[in-house]
């Protein structure tokens, strides 16, 4: 389909023009642009039906793109005898990994360390095996390794660092892992390369009645200040943790509640702990992950209550020396602050329990209907991500019926590839070509690879068009000026923001958070985006102002603190 999937700056303008003309109707209108909302507009779109997403920042700008970026059956699940929900997490993993997006979900090992003798490496292999066998079961193991017993010595050999003589061995196991960020984007573009009409920095700021039924809603293009009225026929509302202030402009009738709970992560380069494998060791509330990533290490998380800013949820000094004291007790050679590179706080939204902690609420999902076209969904996962959407397209469907349409077809995003996917393969088997052919190192070509997938040729066709944009970002040499340019003309970024923190990880994977890249992001986003020099400077001085206004929070010792210094830096429109 070319590049029906570009989300480029025209392709928003059409997006709300279609979307805001009198007349004009969509079947379902989804409000939120994280991967549940993405996933919904793919999942409306394949059926049949036609489609708008509006968002009122960027595309997982929330939750999405600030999780542990693993895609898992859960562990934890299967020890709270939760077998359902591991066995549908699974089938999700193997879809992603084989079918929907090999490209951007990959295999991550992990050790599982065992500290009593006799007992627990029973206790912990049965359960492996279990894992391990009821993803063979669902079809969709993507041959993955099995489970394996590790002695103390061969902990110490695969991971080096490790205090293994305190331990009584360990299990190694597999699952995966992907750029959430880079997933939703991809689910958006390939909902919008099959006809969904995707706008983002579009606030919805009330609904349309027709007596007690939804028929659309109010909302604001914020980068011009222009007031729209898109009618629809059913919206579904995936806010996440905003879920209750949606709730809140159709008069607060509905049954769903969500809380936020924060969890933070810390990145670390690769070299500060050597081990070939990531591993996993339980806390007192909680788990405690060390992933690969890259030429790094992402080490979380915490699962504690936020009842503050939801936009920016601010990790705290307190919240740092936590995930550094637990993931010490574990290491030969300590790390402190100095070796964090990055920091990131996310909210999981969790449907609310009778007075239960967060991290003992369950992450399945809930949807409902409050209201005749009105669709709401909350909780869930990024794992299954697919599922909740089928779900909240299925109700959408129903209210489509009473509504007087006919049967809507049955889901099929099982079947459906994601941008990337197709090619992805015969692109990888000819990695030494392609390097040979636009003159970059064979380790971008594998770097890019693993970010478009078979779409790598956007990216090389711009390199070959312009030469100068084969050299790597200054300031963040992981990553080419071409990314850049792609990511304004083919991934709907609109601000410096959006590149270095989302279509990117520079804001995380570097020392710096980017402020050192930001200058010639910003450059060469303005020139496809039309930025005065005064709009230019004003992108790179809020980026720095942001990064500055983060680095405080993060000295502050309490979630108060902490969320006031980092509010204290409004958004730009």
């Amino acid at each position: 389909m070319g590049n029906a999937s570009a989300l480029s700056p025209q392709a928003r303008e059409t997006a709300l023009q279609q979307l805001g003309t009198p007349g004009n109707e969509v079947d379902v209108l989804v409000v939120g642009g994280g991967i549940t909302g993405a996933g919904a507009a793919l999942d409306a779109v394949t059926r049949g039906l036609t489609v708008g997403l509006l968002e009122q920042r960027d595309l997982a700008s929330g939750t999405s793109s600030r999780s542990s970026k693993l895609v898992h059956g859960g562990l934890r699940y299967l020890e709270m005898m939760d077998f359902g929900l591991v066995r549908e997490a699974l089938t999700e993993r193997g879809l992603l990994l084989t079918k929907l997006a090999p490209h951007l979900v990959k295999p991550v090992p992990f050790l599982y360390p065992l500290t009593h003798r006799g007992w627990e490496r029973g206790y912990v292999g049965a359960g492996l095996a279990l894992y391990d066998t009821m993803a063979r079961v669902g079809g969709h193991d993507a041959g993955l390794p099995r489970h394996r017993h590790l002695t103390r010595k061969g902990v110490a050999r695969v991971a080096p660092d490790f205090k293994a003589e305190r331990l009584a061995g360990a299990i190694q196991y597999w699952d995966a892992q992907v750029d959430d960020a880079r997933l939703v984007l991809t689910v958006a573009r390939t909902a919008a390369q099959h006809g969904a009409h995707i706008a983002t920095r579009t606030k919805v700021t009330g609904f349309l009645r027709e007596g007690e039924r939804v028929i659309g809603v109010r909302a604001r293009d914020l980068e011009t200040g222009r007031d729209l009225e898109i009618r629809a026929r059913v919206v579904v509302n995936a806010a996440g943790v905003w879920t209750d202030e949606i709730q809140g402009l159709v008069g607060g009738r509905g049954s769903l509640h969500v809380k936020a709970s924060k969890g933070i992560h810390i990145v670390v380069p690769r070299d500060r702990i050597r081990s070939e494998s990531g591993f996993i060791v339980r806390t007192e509330t909680s788990v405690l992950f060390v992933i690969p990533w890259g030429r790094h290490w992402i080490i979380g998380t915490t699962d504690t209550a936020w009842d503050l800013d939801r936009a920016h949820p601010a990790a705290s000094r307190a919240d740092i020396d936590y995930v550094l004291e637990h993931v010490n007790r574990i290491l030969r050679e300590p790390l402190d602050h100095e070796d964090v590179e990055g920091v990131y706080a996310g909210l999981r939204p969790l449907l609310s329990g009778e007075s239960e902690p967060t991290s003992r609420i369950s992450r399945e999902h809930t949807v409902v209907t409050p209201v005749p076209g009105l669709v709401m969904i909350a909780g869930g996962k990024l794992t299954t991500y697919r599922v909740m959407a089928r779900d909240a397209v299925d109700a959408a469907s129903h209210s489509l019926r009473s509504g007087g349409s006919p049967m809507v077809r049955d889901s099929i995003t099982d079947r459906v590839p994601l941008v990337g996917a197709d090619g992805y393969e015969t692109r990888a088997n000819q990695r030494v070509m392609l390097a040979r052919r636009s003159g970059l190192h064979l380790a971008r070509i594998d770097h890019l690879l693993g970010r478009y997938g078979g779409r790598i040729d956007d990216v090389l066709d711009l390199v070959a068009d312009r030469p100068e944009l084969s050299a790597p970002l200054a300031g963040a040499e992981d990553y080419l000026a071409a990314e850049v340019v792609h990511a304004v003309t083919h991934e709907g970024a609109r601000h410096l923001d959006d590149v270095l923190v989302r279509r990117t990880r520079i804001s995380i994977e570097t020392f710096d958070r980017g402020v050192g890249a930001a200058p010639e992001a910003a450059r060469l986003i303005g020139e496809l985006l039309g930025w005065t020099e005064e709009r230019l400077a004003a992108e790179v001085d809020h980026y720095r102002r942001r990064v500055a206004a983060e680095r405080q929070s993060q000295k502050m010792m309490t979630d108060q603190e902490a969320d006031e210094a980092r509010v204290s830096l409004p958004d730009l429109i």
